[in-house]
């Protein structure tokens, strides 16, 4: 395990227990733990969490490469959470946490005696991050769901695809599971607005964050609700169009790919007549400013589409970008880890996992180093680690147990 001890980051000295499996609760303490905060995660002995099986897994490992990165930073401990001996390892472990981090179905914990009402008689100052498909309340609570779920209750998934005079294919997934994320994102903004709320003096003990991936996808959809509450209008698939500006889509390259053009004000419009050496279509009343341009949206696209096709991706990138037009080819994963900015910026950084050698992981988001030589603003200590590889680390060094105790957890099938 490559271990950078010397990086610690601004929540340095706040320690998280993660209850979590999949990815919103773990992708909130992955975030957390980039930025410093001690998460321990725990899982179940053998099994462990099983998005470490998701995704391409090399030959002869148990874990996905993926996990290097969902796992990273934090230290992870077994515990059999149906055994009352690992529920009780659980509980001491509580008294040691600032927060609580979960996402299992509403109520299941509190059916293995871990519920919010256990884990404030453990700890009552406590913070408590729950994630669930439908949050924690109201006629949905008990339903089961996933991220693909809350994207489709939530409204985006109705918006990602084409209009239906274009294609009757169903709508698309956008190729992560983004409910999930955004999900996690609003959980680790919860538990600092507690932890902020709590270290002002005002807080109350044991503040619960209640995370809904169904409302967070839906506080993500811009003026989707008022312009539907207010106007009876429910926005449509648009495609790879924006609906209230134009142009601005991607177009097809000479070499098969696609180039985004954002070119939808006035003075952007103009220079990308310029650079299509097409000055007429510049004084067309069609697109002489941006409601007329939205209005005749398809046959403008078709026009700048016919012109893209005459060059390659790298020709577009240089005539475009020259004239300072936003633009840009869409990225695939070889883009993204040759791309100078990533690099320059360190959020595609090598990485020596102890399992796999060298992987790409992403860097650190938000940036909050102050040159290449401060590691205070968080950073990758570890990669995820083997199930259970930090059981005698936290049950020692934060719980004082013994060696002897713990090889009798060990043999028990506690941990």
């Amino acid at each position: 395990m490559t271990d950078d001890s010397d990086i610690t980051g601004p929540l340095s000295g706040l320690r998280i227990l993660e209850l979590g499996h999949f990815i919103a609760a773990p992708f909130c303490t992955r975030v957390l733990a980039d930025l410093g905060a001690d998460v321990i995660k725990v899982e179940p002995p053998g099994r462990g969490d099983p998005v470490r099986t998701w995704g391409a897994i090399p030959d002869g490992e148990a874990s996905s490469v993926w996990w290097s990165v969902h796992g990273r930073n934090k230290r992870c401990v077994t515990a059999d959470l149906k055994n009352p001996e690992g529920i009780d390892l659980v509980k001491k472990l509580i008294k040691h946490a600032d927060a609580v981090v979960e996402n299992f179905k509403p109520g299941q914990l509190a059916k293995w005696g871990l519920g919010p009402e256990d884990i404030k008689a453990a700890n009552p100052d406590a913070i408590i991050v729950q994630i669930s498909g439908y949050g924690q309340t109201g006629p949905y609570s008990k339903r089961a769901a996933f991220g693909v779920i809350g994207e489709a209750v939530g409204g985006l998934r109705h918006l990602s695809g084409y209009p239906k005079e274009i294609s009757d294919l169903p709508p698309v997934r956008v190729g992560v599971s983004i409910g999930d994320s955004i999900a996690g994102l609003y959980g680790a903004i919860g538990l600092l607005a507690a932890l902020f709320e709590k270290n002002a003096g005002r807080g109350r003990p044991g503040r619960k964050v209640d995370v809904a991936l169904t409302e967070s996808i839906l506080s993500m959809l811009e003026g989707c609700l008022p312009e539907y509450g207010y106007m009876d209008k429910v926005r449509q698939p648009q495609g790879s169009t924006i609906p209230t500006a134009a142009p601005s889509s991607a177009y097809p390259s000479k070499d098969g790919r696609w180039f985004i053009i954002g070119a939808n004000s006035n003075a952007l419009f103009a220079k990308l007549c310029e650079v299509m050496e097409r000055p007429d279509m510049a004084a067309d009343p069609r697109y002489v400013d941006n409601p007329n341009r939205v209005k005749h949206m398809q046959i403008l696209d078709a026009e700048i589409g016919e012109w893209t096709k005459r060059f390659t991706l790298d020709e577009l990138e240089k005539l475009i970008s020259d004239a300072d037009i936003p633009s840009s080819r869409i990225y695939d994963m070889a883009d993204v880890a040759a791309d100078e900015q990533f690099i320059e910026r360190g959020m595609v950084k090598p990485f020596n996992d102890a399992r796999l050698g060298d992987v790409l992981h992403p860097g650190v988001v938000p940036l909050m180093n102050d040159g290449d030589d401060d590691k205070t603003g968080g950073g990758i200590k570890w990669a995820g680690p083997d199930i259970g590889e930090h059981n005698e680390d936290v049950l020692k060094g934060v719980l004082g147990l013994d060696a002897a105790e713990i090889e009798r957890l060990k043999k028990e099938n506690v941990i």
